[in-house]
């Protein structure tokens, strides 16, 4: 409620008007802090052992993520700002600034992908790994980043595994990936990948995760 300092025996007709702007504002502000609360995102049971953590994370299905991309193959690559939106198989990537040249978005599920330009050109991918190459001379293992990123290999393919000192994930290997986690922070209540590379003979994907939202 708006209080006057001064009392006045009449309305003043200025303040009254700014009554419901006032109150506007405040419910404004009140619905904004309530969304950044929400947010946050829950926190993830304990992840105890190996075994635990590929039985929780790899049921996860609602999730998000930001950071910092960079991708390299040979001459051509890209380095961007990242935000990864997860539900079940389906995905939506967004990149800020690759190359100076705006943002792009990437829409998938899992092999299929569209890519959108910074210009709003759409360009619907069948295999990702292999059309993403032909088209910018780069590529990103589209279907697998999903789980490395969580720090778990792909369950859809074998994969070799090796662990650090602390029981957490070092080193996996898939098909012809070779991925490194060389860094955990908290998220959700528990220790996650902060940087990841995903490495093949002639392509380079790293991550930095900043932050961690788990639904």
């Amino acid at each position: 409620m708006y209080v006057s300092a001064h009392c006045p025996t009449a309305p003043d007709p200025a303040r009254q008007a700014m009554r419901p702007r006032r109150h506007l504002s405040a419910v404004f502000l009140l619905s904004l802090l309530s969304a950044c609360a929400t947010r946050q995102g829950l926190d993830l049971p304990p992840l105890s052992d190996w075994e635990q953590r590929q039985a929780v994370l790899s049921t996860m299905t609602r999730w998000e993520f930001s950071g910092r991309i960079g991708v390299s193959a040979g001459k051509e690559g890209f380095n961007g700002k990242l935000w990864w939106w997860q539900r079940d198989d389906i995905f939506r990537a967004t990149v800020s600034g690759p190359l100076g040249v705006g943002t792009v978005r990437i829409d998938g599920e899992g092999h299929h992908i569209t890519v959108t330009d910074k210009d709003g050109e759409l360009t619907e991918m069948q295999d990702a790994e292999i059309e993403l190459r032909a088209k910018y001379g780069w590529t990103i293992p589209v279907s697998s980043l999903r789980f490395w990123a969580l720090g778990i290999p792909d369950p859809a393919h074998p994969a070799e595994t090796e662990f650090a000192s602390d029981g957490q994930l070092s080193r996996l290997r898939q098909g012809s990936w070779t991925v490194d986690i060389p860094e955990y922070r908290e998220g959700g209540g528990q220790q996650m990948p902060r940087r990841v590379s995903a490495v093949n003979d002639d392509a380079r994907v790293r991550l930095v995760i900043d932050n961690w939202i788990f639904n």
